[in-house]
């Protein structure tokens, strides 16, 4: 008969997985003040650059940096992207406490995942749960489909956006941003992945570059008929409401009723996929989109312009 393992080893194991990875993180996570109302972040170089949330800062008015030594020191936004809800910030500095990110693709459903923040004001709190789920997509205040979502039953509340969810060897998997109330235990984080290449992109422009066409649209069904006959192979598209003036679209003859089926070679089943597809890449590119005109499909040409939306 196996031997079974003692409750209290366990226990000892977990509290110090969880103590080693707060002593490697906790330094470089702060409390973020703004002028109207504030969060977390964590520092992620050595230099004073500070992730966060885009809520966190979006507000205008000065920005306060407080860290876990009670220094305090005043803040310049870097650049936002609401899209993602995420932001970049810096303080002056050198040889500041910093945190890894770690790879995200690397996460499993089930280990263990720790949050540590400022909720209501309380500095430098720590939770503990796990990664209850991968891959979820999560509506930004922005409107916008966040993709890649990670969630997590470590407690979050306000005060928490903004700060790090760790791993239990020290390395940011993803900046905490909403919680689903008043469900409990259902808490996000936007992916480590995703705030590397967006906090890359805010450092070298200011802001994340997308396309745009210009068109207004909801999603909508195709009837089975309409596509028996035109050998579609998606079941809903996007039907234009409306075309802006002068915009790639309208140049490209896009008018209110049509239907988009695809971009770029791509099904376009929904709002949602037509904004995915309109990455920075497409920005001054020839695209193919394919529509339902009067329920025959047609394909015409568009030219993306770059999206005057800031974040």
């Amino acid at each position: 008969m196996l031997a079974q393992p003692d409750d209290g080893v366990l226990l000892d194991a977990y509290s110090a997985a969880v103590i080693q990875a707060v002593e490697t993180v906790g330094p470089a996570v702060v409390k973020i003040d703004a002028a109207k109302g504030g969060g977390s972040g964590v520092l992620f170089t050595p230099d004073g650059l500070i992730l966060t949330n885009s809520h966190v800062v979006d507000k205008s008015g000065p920005l306060t940096v407080v860290m876990t030594d009670g220094r305090s020191a005043q803040a310049d936004l870097i650049g936002q992207d609401a899209d993602t809800d995420l932001a970049v910030i810096r303080i002056d500095g050198s040889a500041l406490p910093w945190a890894t990110l770690g790879d995200s693709r690397a996460v499993r459903v089930g280990q263990i995942a720790i949050a540590i923040g400022n909720p209501y004001g309380f500095h430098h709190s720590v939770t503990a749960g796990v990664v209850s789920a991968l891959g979820r997509s999560l509506r930004a205040r922005s409107g916008r489909l966040m993709d890649d979502i990670i969630q997590t039953d470590a407690a979050l509340n306000p005060g928490n956006s903004g700060g790090p969810l760790v791993t239990t060897r020290g390395e940011v998997i993803g900046v905490n941003t909403a919680t689903i109330l008043p469900a409990q235990g259902l808490c996000f984080a936007i992916a480590s992945n995703t705030a590397r290449f967006v906090a890359s992109r805010l450092l070298r422009d200011g802001r994340i570059r997308r396309s745009y066409i210009g068109l207004g649209g909801q999603t909508v069904p195709i009837p089975r008929a309409v596509a028996r006959e035109n050998q579609l192979a998606v079941t809903s598209g996007v039907f234009i409401v409306s075309v802006e003036p002068n915009s790639p679209a309208a140049n490209a003859g896009l008018k209110d009723g049509d239907v988009v089926l695809a971009f770029a070679g791509t099904p376009v089943t929904g709002v949602d996929d037509l904004h995915r597809l309109l990455t920075e890449e497409k920005i001054g590119v020839a695209t193919a989109v394919t529509i339902l005109r009067s329920a025959r499909r047609r394909n015409v040409t568009v030219l993306p312009a770059e999206s005057r939306s800031q974040g």
